[in-house]
């Protein structure tokens, strides 16, 4: 799926080259099989203080054929609670927003204006990949959809007190044995959790505990607290698969432009 969007996105930038973009560019320490391909089943690579490395660009995993264009793509993607009895726990207040936005296809999102998309909706939008760089006092994930960015800060300290609310929230990390735990709080109101619209307000505090399970695949929870819009904490899991000898394209915004294009 990637070669095909690269592909089309490589049509439109004629005027660049394939090697100009890294598309395809053998990954200095990547190991790979006697035919030379990445053995994404080797094990989990390790920092020089042997914690795990989740250096890399990735991909949510593909579980769900679209009926309406073909198109693989997560089933998180559009209902974040699909695997949950009854859906997400979500007060009698943010269940009719959510059964009103869902109604409506998700028309209104936040990124139809350029607007950020939320946690975990950022990482499952799949053929729009993040990137994790891993360093001993910050850990970055670089989100190629409308080139955005979170910062998981691992030098130890708290949480702010009184932030800004922000769109992507304040982060902090550490590790918890081989998983990578993060916990933000500070969100503003204005994210969907999911495509379809899944509502929380500035109370959402969010966990999530990333675990790369051999080179290739890594497995993670993302856990909600929200009392004001959720009427329990829950949770999910959600795989994603590693993209190798590649890297991210660069993705403006042009909303004026997509929406005349679709009138």
């Amino acid at each position: 799926m990637r070669s095909v969007v690269t592909a089309a996105v490589l049509l439109v930038l004629c005027s660049l080259s394939a090697a100009a973009q890294w598309l395809n560019y053998p990954s200095p320490g990547t190991p790979r099989r006697p035919d030379g391909k990445p053995d994404l089943t080797a094990p989990v690579p390790r920092t020089a203080d042997g914690k795990p490395d989740l250096t890399g660009v990735w991909d949510v995993v593909g579980d769900r054929v679209m009926p309406t264009d073909g198109r693989v793509r997560s089933k998180y993607i559009y209902d974040l609670g699909i695997d949950l009895p009854g859906g997400a726990p979500l007060q009698p207040w943010a269940r009719a927003l959510y059964d009103e936005r869902r109604n409506a296809l998700g028309v209104g999102a936040p990124s139809e204006q350029c607007l950020p998309h939320g946690i975990p909706d950022a990482m499952l939008t799949r053929t729009l990949p993040f990137k994790v760089v891993q360093t001993p006092g910050v850990t970055i994930i670089l989100f190629e959809e409308f080139n955005n960015w979170r910062q998981v800060f691992t030098d130890g300290r708290p949480l702010p007190a009184d932030p800004q609310p922000a769109w992507l929230g304040y982060s902090i990390g550490r590790w918890d044995g081989d998983t990578f735990v993060i916990e933000t709080a500070g969100f503003n109101d204005k994210s969907w959790l999911d495509a379809s619209g899944m509502p929380h307000t500035e109370a959402l505090r969010t966990t999530e505990r990333l675990r790369r399970i051999d080179f290739g695949h890594m497995e993670a929870e993302f856990i909600f607290d929200d009392p004001k819009a959720f009427t329990r904490p829950w949770s999910v899991n959600v795989k994603f698969e590693l993209l190798p000898d590649t890297d991210l394209l660069e993705h403006h915004c042009d909303n004026e432009k997509w929406m005349k294009k679709s009138r």
